[in-house]
């Protein structure tokens, strides 16, 4: 999901900011130019660093600004199909609830959250089971998987991503840990709990008569 790259690119200095010191300006300029910004169409750039200016930088006829290529290493997010993330609850909606992972948020449609109905309770931020009761609400944290992927370069907070966590293994934290104990706990009484097969019992040998 994130992962580190070495991008070469061109940041625009305004004339206002040009001066005798220009590394800070520099970089100031690249983090504002390229940070939330996608990548390829499918990777979004989460902070720069590392800015270095490469040569000298180009003017434009009719442009006041200066032209500088730069150097820097960029923390990308590129979220993958089928990918299993962890993210915290952020928002409880009459259809499902909002999950951010990362810098982006996925829709956990209310359909996905449980293999149960599941009732919305959009007044206290909850979605609760209806057999089991078991809830999750704003602040939660959730191991959920990505099943569905449509990125907005032209805006990065309209992507849409789709979530599921109906599969082993996901879920509420709470509720996976939990689940773990139990088959720990299973595991231990049938290593321990099980009896000697195919042992069986014999008399002593009567003594023999002085």
């Amino acid at each position: 999901m994130y992962y580190i790259d070495d991008r070469h690119d061109v940041v625009r200095i305004p004339p206002s900011r040009l001066g005798p010191s220009m590394d800070g300006v520099i970089t100031e300029l690249a983090r504002e130019q390229f940070e939330g910004k996608f990548v390829g169409g499918s990777s979004l750039t989460v902070t720069v660093m590392d800015v270095n200016p490469v040569g000298s930088g180009r003017i434009i006829h009719g442009d006041g600004g200066v032209y500088q290529d730069v150097d820097y290493r960029a923390l990308l997010f590129r979220p993958e199909l089928h990918e299993v993330v962890e993210g915290q609850v952020v928002e409880v909606c009459k259809f499902g609830a909002f999950v951010r992972i990362g810098p982006l948020d996925g829709l956990l449609h209310v359909s996905q959250v449980m293999d149960e109905r599941v009732n919305v309770d959009e007044r206290n931020q909850r979605l609760i089971g209806v057999e089991s009761k078991k809830d999750i609400k704003v602040g939660h944290k959730v191991r959920v998987r990505i099943v569905s992927l449509s990125l907005s370069e032209i805006s990065p907070r309209d992507s849409r991503i789709g979530l599921t966590m109906r599969q082993p293994g996901l879920g509420r934290l709470e509720w996976i840990a939990e689940a773990r104990k139990k088959k720990e706990k299973g595991e231990s009484r049938s290593r321990g709990g099980g009896s000697a097969v195919g042992a069986t019992s014999h008399p002593a040998p009567a003594k023999g008569k002085a």
